[in-house]
């Protein structure tokens, strides 16, 4: 796992990072007008950089989920992550488009022999967005926030229950002590649990940014936009536009129209795949196609004693057929999958025959469980594909005597609220898009309320393991979710870019929860 050694420990150094990270991690939160000059010209001219100063280099993305509030430590939704991770908010480590760990704050770092000790070297350079320096002490009193502070969701802090002690033993010097070896932690330090804020702003920051970012929070307008100033005085590479605007539009064609006549310069992920056609001509648009961390599962709860039940749970699975669904909903786009993990995963292994599309099979296991006329409470995340999603899954259900109502409900909001905070559902339907989320199912409080003791051992053995032991284990881990039903999952959510001709630097590939502005530019 080390690429050298010194003096009982393993050194990480920016030589060596790519060797580590391909070790560590070679593998959740739409009728056209007459163009307009796109805003990501140098002109500025057009909504909603009108007005902008000529000359100045704006850029407007279209998105569909909005976050809560601007602190994306204290809920689950990946949609503010979207926005400020890597832009404004820096961690220890970034994953780059190929998904190795980089140093960011971090410019090197030391792991001990034992694997229990990480010293991280922090960059002398960096500094907030107030001039106050990013030291030791700052990233100490981010760690222990994250343990301490009950605001925080309860998947961040449950990353930080294997952290013993956190210590500055000098400004530019952080270490970090483990109660066990874990793999996965560092890998997400890397992420939403990592995000280094300036402690002096801890009480203002569902409101206010504090990072250390290349962009700082000029404007939020809740219901429509968030709006990225660039830092003038960032500490690493400038970035390349002076404005950048998150536009909110949760319609999938309103999006897609937006784009059409030059509102937005990109979409950032295409919620309506039936219409790339719309975007043909690649004398204007730019059409990107690759993977994310996306994992759309038919989440089952699992403390509702029917689907308590494996054989219920396996019905479920074999009454639906995924490659339909796929063709259906998602115009054939998307990888159907067989537990929780995508093919960037180092452990990944295609077990979608499992529990494969059988209705009859399905019929035979319901009444085997006594469980011929069930009646189940679909509430999929008001989003295209979740939506969507849940009528086929309720009409291929009903086919084998299970009746659904649906509910849809707004996300992440009440989502966040009756789904994940209160389990009050039987079944649901959102996306995943958080790295190595296998490991949710070993938390008997996580929303699936799945609670195996035996799939939670494999799991932590597998991450106090080697990374021979760790890749191994978290196969064995996927096939007994899949054996066990543990959810259904359908597919993975593709990554589907769109943009303006002349826009460049977006990745083909979501390798982490960020729309990362950092990489992009205009010609």
């Amino acid at each position: 796992m080390a690429s050298s050694a010194s003096q009982g420990s393993f050194r990480f150094s920016r030589r060596s990072l790519p060797l580590v990270a391909g070790i560590i991690a070679a593998a959740a939160t739409s009728a056209c007008t007459g163009a307009q000059a796109p805003t990501g010209t140098a002109t500025g001219t057009a909504s909603p950089g009108a007005g902008a100063p000529v000359g100045r280099r704006t850029l407007a993305i279209g998105a569909t989920a909005e976050p809560p509030n601007l602190d994306a430590t204290s809920y689950a939704a990946a949609a503010g992550a979207q926005v400020l991770l890597y832009n404004v908010y820096e961690t220890l480590v970034k994953v780059d488009a190929e998904g190795n760990l980089r140093p960011l704050l971090a410019q090197a770092w030391d792991m001990s022999q034992d694997r229990l000790t990480y010293t991280f070297e922090l960059n002398p350079a960096a500094h907030f967005s107030d001039g106050t320096p990013v030291n030791a002490a700052a990233v100490v009193a981010n760690i222990e926030r994250v343990q301490t502070d009950e605001a925080i969701a309860s998947r961040l802090k449950t990353v930080m229950e294997v952290v013993e002690s956190a210590t500055a033993t000098d400004d530019a010097t952080l270490e970090v002590r483990l109660k066990r070896p874990s793999i996965l932690w560092l890998y997400e330090m890397s992420s939403t649990p990592g995000l280094v804020i300036n402690p002096a702003a801890f009480a203002t920051l569902q409101t206010a940014t504090a990072g250390s970012g290349p962009f700082t929070v000029s404007a939020w307008t809740p219901g429509d936009s968030i709006v990225l100033a660039r830092n003038a005085d960032y500490w690493g590479t400038p970035a390349n536009f002076d404005e950048v605007t998150f536009r909110y539009i949760a319609d999938p064609n309103a999006l897609n129209a937006a784009l059409l006549s030059g509102q937005v310069d990109v979409i950032s992920n295409l919620q309506a795949p039936d219409a790339l056609a719309q975007f043909a001509d690649p004398t204007r648009f730019t059409v990107i196609e690759g993977t994310t961390n996306g994992e759309v599962v038919l989440g089952l709860n699992n403390a509702n004693p029917a689907l308590a039940d494996v054989r219920v749970r396996r019905a479920i699975a074999m009454a639906i057929d995924k490659q339909a669904l796929v063709n259906t909903v998602w115009s054939g786009k998307g990888r159907v999958l067989g537990s929780m993990s995508v093919p960037t995963d180092p452990y990944y292994e295609d077990l979608s025959g499992v529990n494969a599309y059988d209705p009859d099979g399905a019929r035979a296991l319901l009444a085997e469980a006594g469980q011929t006329g069930l009646t189940l409470r679909l509430k999929p995340a008001a989003l295209p594909y979740a939506t969507r999603s849940a009528q086929f899954v309720a009409s291929q259900l009903q086919a084998v005597g299970i009746t659904t109502t649906i509910e849809e409900v707004q996300f992440p909001g009440r989502w966040i609220e009756t789904v994940y905070t209160n389990a009050d559902y039987d079944m649901t339907i959102v996306s995943h898009v958080e790295a190595r989320d296998l490991i949710t199912f070993a938390n008997p409080n996580y929303y699936w309320r799945y609670h195996n003791p035996e799939f939670a051992a494999i799991v932590q053995a597998a991450d106090q393991g080697t990374t021979e032991e760790f890749v191994a284990g978290l196969k064995s881990a996927a096939e007994f979710l899949a054996q066990d039903a543990a959810a259904v999952w359908l597919f993975m959510l593709p990554n589907l870019v769109v943009t303006r001709t002349g826009i460049t630097g977006v990745p083909q590939n979501a390798t982490t929860l960020s729309f990362d502005v950092t990489t992009m530019a205009s010609a």
